[in-house]
């Protein structure tokens, strides 16, 4: 299975960590973005729209990285319990993971990659957001042990892998106590979280915080 990625990316470690809770081997291929290497023909077969993480298992092609840890799930998983098969429980981390790529990880690309990576000026309304997103978030976990509920999810996989994208540009997560004690209860034990926190340092450095 060939997983298409950057260890910086915070989609690409996502779908690291699923695989490592699934317990599914990737054959990973580092691609070089800054080089262009996305835009070869040889990878536009696979994915024309020329993102990562892409994966490929057995000649299926897959990209956006939450359609791929629930393919994972829904084809690997022993069991449904990363991604259950209950329709009001899959809901809801259907629900969490649409709030990731539209709300708390959307406005880590629009203040911290814009400041850092691209070095423009980012307007202070779009930090607000991230202080809005946090404050969701918090509200979510309000009472719950994970993001969705008392089982962990490929909720908190995509979730985790933002979240952390935070701590190294210093986001302080810890005006967020529920926040926090998620992210700290989860760091401990999350199949994957070194692979994880290796990528997130590459990216601080990448990011030049």
């Amino acid at each position: 299975m060939d997983f298409y990625y950057l260890p910086a990316s915070a989609p690409c470690r996502a779908v690291e960590m699923a695989a490592k809770a699934l317990g599914v081997e990737l054959n990973k291929k580092q691609l070089n973005l800054f080089a262009g290497e996305h835009l070869k023909p040889a990878f536009l077969k696979l994915n024309p729209q020329h993102t990562i993480p892409t994966l490929v298992d057995n000649g299926f092609s897959i990209w956006e990285s939450r359609a791929i840890i629930i393919y994972l799930a829904e084809k690997y998983g022993k069991n449904d319990s990363l991604y259950p098969k209950d329709p009001k429980k899959r809901a809801v981390v259907n629900q969490l993971l649409f709030f990731d790529i539209s709300t708390i990880y959307s406005a880590f690309v629009n203040t911290y990659v814009q400041q850092y990576l691209f070095k423009k000026e980012v307007d202070a309304e779009k930090y607000k957001a991230v202080d809005t997103a946090f404050e969701f978030l918090n509200t979510f976990l309000e009472g719950r042990k994970y993001v969705a509920g008392d089982a962990y999810t490929l909720a908190d996989i995509s979730l985790i892998a933002t979240v952390s994208s935070y701590e190294i540009v210093n986001y302080d997560i810890s005006k967020y106590a529920n926040v926090a004690r998620w992210y700290e209860s989860v760091k401990k034990s999350a199949p994957g979280w070194e692979e994880n926190w290796a990528g997130c340092l590459e990216y601080k450095k990448l990011l030049g915080v």
